[in-house]
């Protein structure tokens, strides 16, 4: 895997204005560099938000046509280089070789075909009496994005920026930054103007916080911990710019009595070891009857233990490693603070598996018994770790569910789906699955509480890059 010491900025591969800093992309599964890239600062920044706000003079005043045809080109060139991006996801990250084609990496197209079928369709204009409405870009958007589903969350916030007629300066994540650099390549591949899409590699702490108080930036569109959207929204007040974020979760998964028990059980701890449990929305509280917490664990335990664990480019593996040491050791601390506080470990537990020595890998846990003031019950643990947690009944099942400083989303299992339903309104999350039902490419995805604000995928997402604009008297200046 090669290089990137340069940025993507003003249509050109640029070197670092302050020198080349170069940081070690690390393999999770070996444990050793697969590139390096280089990291920018202040000044980088700068020039990349004088190159976006340069360019928004002119592609802000672009007809849809226009931008359709650089967003089809750019969605035809993306599809060529699928299976490259799926793979530097898979080394980057470790999201197993085919959860890294179908999901990760199929999810870029999905976003970018979805907002040039949303800018199909759109009506910019509308007159609501004697005023023309416009929903115009809202200029420059600072994007910053995570490691968990890097190449999703980017493009599910380039794709809208560029139909909406947007430029934008995008900070993927230091950790699994390679898909991202294969997207500039795409975009400038594609002919998308100079200044319309920059990029500056860095930290959060340096580039992250450039961005999020640059004068010229007018709107930040974040993902990540809630604890660095709260840094950004910090940094941000000053410029009065419109902040977005999509943060983190803790995830209630309420299986009522009248589901099919087993089988909800089953699926909820499969979706939870899904990508390592590095998901925001991931299940990762289950929340049972309690004259049926025996059988939860057992369906869990057996689910954990056909669970395979290893090489990410095996296509048999079903779970890679956690991404980094760092998150590593995070986890591990949590696993052990379960047992701490005395929640019962059910299968899994502390250490790597016993025949994986090399790598950031976790054994696939579960506990039982959990209470909700538990640390495990509190914290996001982003990791494959599952908590059953028993309720009495469903009163107090939701109750639990909402006691939470996170609200992005929640499951209900029942085999009746007007009851599902019954539960689903009480519960207090930007999203709800019936059953397990998937997340849609054009659902409303985002948080309630501290999960965030703002909404991204489809045309909820398309809007928050818009502008309302009232021109009164256009009616009457026509006559």
């Amino acid at each position: 895997m090669k290089n990137y010491e340069k940025f993507y900025i003003n249509g050109e591969w640029v070197d670092p204005i302050d020198g080349l800093n170069l940081l070690d992309v690390i393999n999770p599964t070996t444990e050793e560099a697969i590139c390096k890239i280089a990291m920018g600062g202040e000044k980088d920044v700068d020039a990349a938000v004088k190159a976006a706000q340069e360019a928004f003079v002119s592609f802000s005043q672009t007809s849809p046509e226009e931008r359709l045809v650089l967003l089809e080109k750019i969605v035809a060139l993306y599809m060529e280089r699928t299976d490259e991006i799926a793979e530097a996801i898979s080394k980057e990250m470790g999201a197993p070789i085919t959860l890294s084609k179908n999901a990760q990496a199929a999810s870029g197209i999905g976003h970018l075909a979805t907002a040039v079928a949303t800018l199909k369709n759109y009506n910019f204009e509308e007159m609501m009496g004697s005023t023309l409405i416009r929903k115009e870009p809202i200029g420059v958007v600072g994007m910053i994005t995570p490691w968990n589903w890097p190449i999703n969350q980017i493009t599910c916030k380039v794709g809208p920026a560029l139909a909406a007629g947007c430029t934008m300066v995008l900070k993927p994540t230091e950790i699994a930054p390679v898909n991202a650099m294969i997207l500039a390549e795409i975009i400038h591949e594609a002919g998308v103007p100079k200044g319309v899409f920059n990029l500056v590699n860095g930290d959060g702490p340096t580039v992250g916080e450039a961005m999020s108080a640059h004068t010229g930036i007018d709107m930040m569109s974040f993902t990540g911990s809630t604890r660095a959207g709260i840094a950004v929204a910090k940094g941000s007040a000053d410029t009065v710019k419109r902040v977005h974020q999509e943060l983190g979760g803790k995830s209630a998964n309420i299986i009522l009595d009248d589901a099919d028990f087993t089988e909800a059980v089953k699926r909820g701890t499969k979706h939870m070891f899904t990508n390592t449990g590095q998901s925001c929305n991931a299940p990762s509280r289950m929340l049972v009857p309690a004259s049926r917490q025996d059988e939860a664990k057992q369906a869990a335990k057996e689910v954990a233990e056909k669970t395979v664990v290893g090489d990410p480019s095996s296509d048999g593996t079903t779970m890679g490693p956690v991404v980094s040491d760092v998150q590593f050791n995070k986890i591990q601390g949590l696993i052990e603070k379960g047992i701490e506080e005395g929640a019962e470990l059910v299968v899994g537990g502390p250490g790597k598996p016993d025949d994986l020595n090399q790598g950031y890998f976790v054994k696939p846990t579960v506990f039982a018994n959990v209470t909700n003031d538990m640390t495990i019950a509190r914290e996001e643990i982003f990791g494959p770790v599952l908590c059953i947690l028993p309720f009495e009944d469903e009163d107090d099942a939701v109750r639990i569910a909402n006691d939470t400083l996170y609200g992005l989303s929640g499951y209900v299992s029942s085999s009746d789906p007007d009851h599902a339903l019954e539960v689903a309104r009480k519960i207090r999350s930007g999203n709800v699955h019936i059953n397990n039902a998937p997340t849609g490419i054009n659902d409303p995805f985002g948080g309630f509480k501290q999960s965030g604000n703002g909404r991204e995928w489809g045309i909820f997402g398309f809007e928050e890059f818009l502008e309302i604009k009232a021109v009164m008297g256009y009616a009457q200046a026509k006559k």
